[in-house]
């Protein structure tokens, strides 16, 4: 049996289509009820769908008026504010292509994005870096302002068309500008039951910022077209008040990345009865987070695996928990595979690339002004995302890592995830990470890098990892550092552990 999930379960998108029009539909229905509340720990600012739904339209309105049409990219250079999901949905309701930047970037980043979008406008909070540019520029006074305009309408057409883009990582070394149509929010969807369990009742927290797109698609376009209630911690909320804000907002879903758990779990968590279970992406979930997790809230924490090109399609959900060390089943209508390097999926249980179908709803248009890199990705129909994992027999996945991150060590390639995975709780590390390191020419060893209170014995760290792992698979080095390496985001830096090797 290959390791191929084509169910074709899930209907095309409707035309003509819009993002936000579809984003704002069920709120329209019930424009009293709440939409956002953005937490603080004394109160909350809140915003009812009737609210909203005029407010985007508003901003709509005014960047037509501003000059800005169909088609025209607008580069948003805004805060962790509502600021963010309001110019993104009225850029799009007026046919134009928002692009949402991380409000780090600094101002030599940006310039780079500006020469390659051109886009025709920027819109920029106070205190967020922009270089000095000749295209028009729009603060607070102004796009605030457009939200009490009257509305315009939806620009409708084709489903296909470009929407929105977001930009990658850069895992790759390079950043890309990642096309997206509008039919990416029709694809959702396959999450909101085969991740998420979402409905209108729900009331999802997400902790992080509102200008990172995993906040902006599963914090609040989700919900919102769910027309459910979106919670958003105001920027600079304390990890330990999280519990708390969920418990007094009875949230019923919690979204974070795992470094977001792994911050919460440091502190005390109270009774959270509401509460049915949490939401990871991001990077792996390591056990032991999962199992701290559920041990201080009793509910179970639902991981899923995606990336910018085609947000998630593998994850557990509710009705269908993933086994341990697993990311669950690919989604119910998603066209999946593992395939080898030229595009052929593999048997079941063996090694392969996570690839993505050509025809998958969710699956970007490409990369923006560049052609040969995004044909560079495909293996006939199948879109390589560079992740390595095995698709078991009942189509569970264990992710398996980058395949730029895989390990070899004598001869032999070793997954990261897997030792991380089998030494995550040796006695007295709180963190550990794993990656190869050279110690002489044509000599690579696995290197552990992990935090303590203090320096362990590494003797006794290698006895136990070999009670734990097979030989080749054991580290050969221990090395305590005072942090792991990570990104922004908390997201896992690999590469940057070669740093913390003594020379």
């Amino acid at each position: 049996m290959l390791s191929v999930h084509d169910d074709g379960a899930f209907a095309p998108c409707p035309a003509p289509f819009n993002l936000a029009a579809h984003v704002l539909a069920a709120g329209a229905q019930m424009p009293d009820k709440i939409a956002l509340a953005v937490l603080r720990p004394t109160g909350a600012q809140r915003w009812s769908y009737g609210r909203l739904i005029a407010a985007v339209r508003g901003t709509a309105t005014g960047l037509l008026q501003a000059g800005l049409g169909p088609g025209d990219i607008l580069l948003m250079r805004l805060g962790n504010s509502v600021d963010f999901p309001i110019a993104y949905l009225g850029a799009i309701a007026a046919g134009i292509v928002p692009v949402p930047t991380s409000s780090q970037l600094t101002a030599r980043e940006v310039a780079a994005m500006i020469d390659d979008l051109a886009p025709r406008a920027i819109l920029q909070a106070p205190g967020v870096a922009c270089p000095e540019t000749d295209l028009p520029v729009f603060g607070p006074d102004t796009y605030t302002s457009w939200r009490d305009l009257p509305p315009a309408e939806f620009a409708m057409g084709d489903p296909d068309r470009l929407a929105y883009i977001v930009y990658t990582s850069g895992t790759s070394g390079t950043p890309r500008a990642v096309m997206h149509a509008h039919r990416a929010i029709w694809a959702r969807q396959m999450m909101m039951q085969g991740w998420y369990g979402l409905t209108e009742d729900d009331r999802l927290l997400h902790a992080g910022a509102f200008n990172w797109t995993f906040t902006l698609g599963t914090g609040l376009m989700d919900p919102w077209t769910r027309g459910a209630t979106a919670l958003i911690p105001e920027a600079g909320t304390d990890p330990a008040q999280l519990p708390l804000l969920m418990k007094r907002n009875d949230a019923t879903l919690f979204a974070a990345a795992p470094g977001v758990y792994r911050q919460v779990l440091k502190f005390p968590v109270p009774p959270m009865p509401r509460l049915r279970h949490g939401l990871a992406a991001g990077e792996k979930l390591s056990p032991s987070i999962r199992a701290a997790w559920e041990a201080a809230t009793g509910t179970p924490v639902h991981e899923a695996y995606g990336l910018s090109e085609c947000s998630t399609f593998i994850s557990a959900a509710p009705d269908a928990p993933a086994r341990p060390e697993t990311l669950g089943r690919p989604q119910p209508g998603r066209r999946i595979a593992l395939v080898d390097t030229g595009g052929r999926p593999v048997a079941r249980g063996d090694e392969g690339v996570i690839a993505v179908h050509r025809d998958d709803p969710g699956l970007m248009l490409g990369y923006r002004g560049a052609p040969e890199a995004t044909a560079q990705k495909y293996r006939g129909d199948w879109f390589l995302t560079g992740d390595r994992a095995r698709m078991e027999p009942d189509g569970q996945v264990t992710y398996l890592g980058r395949d730029d991150d895989m390990m070899n060590a004598g001869g032999y390639r070793v997954s990261p995830l897997e030792v991380e995975a089998a030494l995550a709780d040796l006695p007295g590390v709180t963190e550990l990470a794993v990656t190869d390191i050279a110690i002489k020419e044509g000599v690579r060893v696995i290197a552990a890098f992990y935090t303590a209170a203090a320096e362990l014995d590494t003797v006794a760290l290698s006895a136990e990892a070999a009670q734990r792992l097979a030989r080749y698979k054991c580290p050969r080095v221990y090395i305590r550092v005072d942090t792991l390496p990570r990104n922004p985001n908390g997201k896992l830096l690999r590469a940057g552990l070669r740093d913390h090797v003594p020379a």
